[in-house]
């Protein structure tokens, strides 16, 4: 690729998030090519290209290597022996397979953070009952098993409240065939999240601290800037920062944090990708979350991330059932002023799946908040429509 020449974008996976990705790549003139396991996702027609194919299969990447300058992910659950593969056919991965290989096992990735000096729950490998059994006798009742691979949106988790508990969880999670480790209960009061986007040259662009409002262990709302003390927001940045760092991550990274009582932070987990909590950036800040992954990918200059407006405030659609993926009430969320929505395209609808989202700008959080929550309450996925 020369200078002067438009980039060739290669993205793996072809849900949303891949999707929101594209649109911010079309808007900059980029050629695209996707590769996904079925070529009729949400990110499908926006791009140049689809491949498809099974990503955890080696073989199914290398097309990519003379069609693209560099690849990106929409999601961590790519085999990092895979990317690694891909990187050996001389094509630019980002973030890297050393970087995925941290992150995608959870007790890696807490370890690295941990040796970093980032402050995170205690947590311990449990490879058998009677090792989980041992840590919570040892951290103290309830604590948190979990899956060190595949996890998210509460998925792969369990709170053990006792030791009577603890086989039903070690079941549940199928703890003979996966690996598990137990992380101490952190008694928090808020959720917070920052976007971190770190280019291959080493410039970070950072984006305002975020509440994330969690209902059964999914993202409901967020609320941006969070409400939340300077002190507090000043060092959760820069406990953002030291986490993406210490994974040498590259591109638009979140960064989920708890906050408890006594203003004491700890790392929940990273994700190596553009993030739920970061989608208020499209309309919210000058440059989202989407377009500065691309730019840092490429090593181009990364945009501002200060926010248009005072407050932003996202709520997440999700499916109120099995069903179409087709939503009703658009109309009616359009007419409330101030509010942007996005409608993912899945074809199917499943109870508590993310369909879309709705953003709204303001100068009171309060009142921005009550006008996002009133849109998104208009749209429904999944629920018969009478004639």
């Amino acid at each position: 690729m020369t200078s002067e020449s438009q980039p060739r974008i290669g993205i793996i996976g072809g849900g949303q998030l891949a999707k929101m990705l594209f649109q911010s790549a079309r808007t900059l003139g980029f050629t695209t090519v996707l590769l996904d396991k079925e070529p009729h996702g949400p990110a499908a027609g926006l791009v140049d290209e689809i491949l498809t194919g099974d990503w955890n299969e080696t073989e199914a990447l290398a097309p990519m290597a003379g069609k693209v300058d560099v690849v990106t992910l929409e999601n961590e659950f790519v085999p990092a022996d895979t990317l690694a593969h891909l990187e050996s056919l001389g094509v630019p991965v980002y973030p890297g397979s050393k970087t995925i290989r941290i992150v995608q096992d959870k007790l890696l990735q807490k370890q690295t953070l941990r040796n970093a000096g980032a402050p995170t729950p205690e947590f311990e490998d449990t490879p058998t009952l009677e090792a989980a059994k041992s840590f919570g006798d040892r951290v103290g009742w309830p604590f948190v098993l979990k899956k060190r691979r595949n996890g998210y949106d509460g998925k792969g988790n369990a709170t053990v409240d006792g030791p009577d508990q603890l086989p039903a969880a070690w079941a549940a999670l199928e703890g003979d065939q996966n690996e598990l480790y137990g992380e101490a209960f952190f008694s928090y009061t808020q959720e917070l999240a920052v976007i971190i986007t770190r280019s291959i040259n080493g410039a970070e662009a950072v984006y305002p601290l975020t509440h994330a409002i969690q209902k059964n262990h999914i993202c409901h709302v967020t609320e941006s800037p969070a409400p939340v003390p300077d002190h507090v927001a000043e060092a959760a940045l820069d406990l953002a920062r030291q986490a993406v760092e210490a994974v040498e991550g590259v591109g638009s990274f979140g960064v989920e944090m708890f906050l408890d009582r006594q203003g004491r932070l700890a790392v929940n987990e990273l994700a190596p990708r553009v993030h739920n909590t970061g989608h208020y950036t499209i309309e919210g800040c000058y440059c989202s979350q989407f377009e500065n992954h691309l730019r840092a990918i490429l090593g181009w200059p990364l945009g501002q991330t200060a926010m248009r407006t005072p407050t932003a405030v996202m709520v997440n659609l999700l499916g109120a059932g099995d069903g179409s993926g087709e939503p009703v009430g658009i109309q009616s969320a359009i007419e409330i002023p101030g509010v942007s929505v996005h409608v993912y395209g899945k074809t199917e609808s499943r109870k508590g799946r993310k369909m879309g989202h709705v953003t709204a700008l303001g100068a009171s959080l309060q009142e921005t908040r009550m006008r996002a929550e009133r849109a998104a309450e208009q749209i429904r996925f999944g629920i018969k429509q009478t004639a």
